[in-house]
C-alpha cells in the first residue's frame, strides 16, 4: 500500500501526540521535502519543527518528478498529489478542501486527519475520543460540529460492527 500525506494530517497528529497511528495503520508513508518544509516553516509549532527535524525511518521523503495543481492548491498540496499520482498511491492523506478536491478529481483516494484517527480508534490503536477532544480543543483544527459528530458516528458504528465480526 502506498500512502501519501499532506502537511496538516501530519502536523495535527503530531500535535496531538497521535503520529504513530500512521506506521501502526499503514506502514511507510510518502511526503515531499516541500511537505517537510512547511513542517519546519517558523510559524509551525514547536513541538512539530522539532519532529520535522529528524523525520522518524517510517516517513520517506521523495521529491516528484513535476508538480501539477500550483494554479489552484498550495505547493505542499501540490506536491503531494502529484507524488501521489507518480507513485500510483493507494491514499492521500489532506485536510483542506481544494486539496481533497484536486486528488479526487485526479483519482486519488483521500483521508483527512478525521478519517485516520476513525481508523485508529476502530483499530484500537488510539482512545478516539480523547483524540478528538485533543484534536479540536488544543489545536487549530477546523471543521464543524456536524462533520465531528459525523466522525463520531461513523466511528461508533464501525466499532460495532468490527465488535460483531
Amino acid at each position: 500500500m502506498i500512502i501519501v500525506s499532506d502537511n496538516s494530517p501530519l502536523q495535527y497528529l503530531v500535535l496531538i501526540e497521535c503520529i504513530e497511528v500512521l506506521p501502526a495503520l499503514y506502514g511507510q508513508v510518502l511526503t515531499t521535502p516541500q511537505v517537510l518544509d512547511e513542517l519546519k516553516h517558523s510559524g509551525t509549532p514547536e513541538v512539530v519543527r522539532a519532529w520535522a527535524q529528524a523525520p522518524t525511518a517510517w516517513l520517506k521523503i521523495e521529491v516528484p518528478s513535476r508538480i501539477d495543481y500550483l494554479d489552484t492548491i498550495d505547493l505542499g498540496e501540490a506536491s503531494a498529489i502529484s507524488l501521489a499520482q507518480e507513485r500510483h498511491a493507494d491514499l492521500v492523506l489532506i485536510d483542506e478542501r481544494a486539496g481533497t478536491d484536486t486528488a479526487r478529481r485526479a483519482g486519488i483516494r483521500v483521508v483527512g486527519t478525521l478519517g485516520v484517527l476513525i481508523e485508529a480508534g476502530v483499530e484500537q490503536l488510539i482512545d478516539f475520543d480523547g483524540a478528538i477532544h485533543r484534536l479540536t480543543s488544543s489545536t487549530p483544527f477546523y471543521a464543524t460540529k456536524n462533520l465531528i459528530d459525523s466522525a463520531r458516528r461513523i466511528f461508533h458504528e464501525r466499532q460495532q460492527n468490527r465488535t460483531r465480526d
